[in-house]
């Protein structure tokens, strides 16, 4: 079979769908990425066995069809040097060698045959199927996925957690420590259900969701979740088990709010944090009418700083200790200017919410604090 195509419309593709594949795989063809051409359509799959991402692209010139799988390091370093040019194929069906000619050379490997490439899986009976803008789930899986867990004894927390209403979705993902909660109110789902998106599915979608403009058809039945958008496909193995009742550890009584510029917080956080101790990363906040007063030590080391910043504060006097990389995070990831902190008591756990949403959006943000010695 033979197809011509251009070098940088293939990089792109091969680049998009390559990221899935793990350094290390159980079946040497999960190293490559499968081509699969009919008429002028070129499918590009690659997979790690339990995620796989299709993707497809027009060319021209074809003469015949069929399947090769191609290695994928291979294909990418070779591609990247290229300036944009139309490159030729030609697959041999009977031992699956490849040749690509550029403008000023010729390229030969030797390819797998295609249908010895597991098949993507299919949709499952009795599948529900919902429907949200790209741009709406690009930012529901920015927004959650950095607080995903790594614990291999509560696998369920090492995803995004798709709480889905009739009028709303909502997305929760939580370490233990720290809990992120993103509804949106303009998805229509119809009806309810749920489901466990892993991490890394989550995060390939976040990378390829960014340049897409159509709106996202999510498909979820026992075990897969699959999700289309323009040319491209993502099928991945759901998380088995029961997430944790997010709701049941979100304080609905924390009296005491903090507004502050969320800019100048984290700027804040940050130089203070420098000399916070290594092990333990303790930054302590002191709230008092206008103002935090932000701090750390380490003892180990005689190293201190303290930082007051303004802010409107509607409560008692206290002083509460966070985690630094935890609490930067959380404000960072916040689109407003700025930001509130609602607190019960230095024990109990800190809400953290932008003062503006986006609309039809509700972000509300969860953090443990940390005991302080004082």
């Amino acid at each position: 079979m033979k197809f011509t195509i251009s070098s940088s419309k293939l990089f792109s593709q091969l680049q998009a769908v390559s990221r899935v594949i793990n350094s290390k795989n159980a079946l040497p063809i999960l190293d490559d990425v499968l081509f699969d051409l009919a008429g002028n359509e070129l499918k590009l799959t690659a997979s790690d066995g339990e995620t796989t991402i299709r993707t497809s692209v027009e060319v021209e010139a074809v003469e015949g069809a069929g399947k090769v799988a191609s290695a994928a390091k291979l294909l990418l370093e070779t591609l990247k040097e290229f300036s944009e040019q139309p490159l030729s194929f030609t697959i041999d069906e009977n031992n699956f060698a490849v040749s690509m000619v550029s403008q000023n050379g010729t390229y030969s490997f030797v390819g797998v045959n295609g249908n010895e490439y597991p098949e993507m899986p299919g949709a499952e009976a009795e599948a529900q199927v919902i429907a949200m803008p790209a741009n709406v789930l690009q930012a529901a899986i920015e927004k959650t996925i950095f607080c995903t867990a790594d614990d291999e004894l509560r696998p369920v927390m090492n995803g995004i957690f798709f709480d889905i209403a009739a009028d709303k979705v909502t997305m929760v993902a939580t370490d233990a420590h720290r809990l992120v909660r993103y509804t949106n109110t303009g998805v229509q789902a119809g009806a309810a259900a749920s489901f466990i998106l892993p991490k890394k599915p989550a995060s390939l979608l976040k990378n390829l969701l960014a340049k897409a403009e159509e709106e996202v058809k999510v498909t979820f039945g026992a075990k897969n979740a699959r999700f289309e958008f323009g040319s491209t496909i993502v099928v991945c193995r759901q998380i088995e088990g029961r997430f944790p009742n997010y709701n049941a550890v979100i304080p609905q009584s924390n009296q005491n709010i903090v507004t502050a510029d969320r800019q100048t917080l984290i700027n804040a956080c940050k130089r203070v944090a420098v000399f916070a101790n290594n092990g333990t990363a303790q930054l302590r906040l002191a709230l008092s009418e206008n103002q935090i007063k932000i701090s750390a030590q380490d003892i180990d080391f005689s190293t201190s700083a303290e930082e007051t910043i303004a802010c409107s504060y509607n409560g008692t006097p206290m002083a509460i200790g966070f985690k630094a990389p935890f609490l930067i995070d959380l404000l960072s990831s916040i689109a407003s200017t700025d930001v509130q902190l609602k607190l019960a008591d230095p024990a109990r756990a800190g809400l953290i919410l932008p003062a503006e949403n986006e609309e039809n959006e509700d972000v509300l943000m969860l953090l443990m604090p940390m005991l302080l010695n004082d």
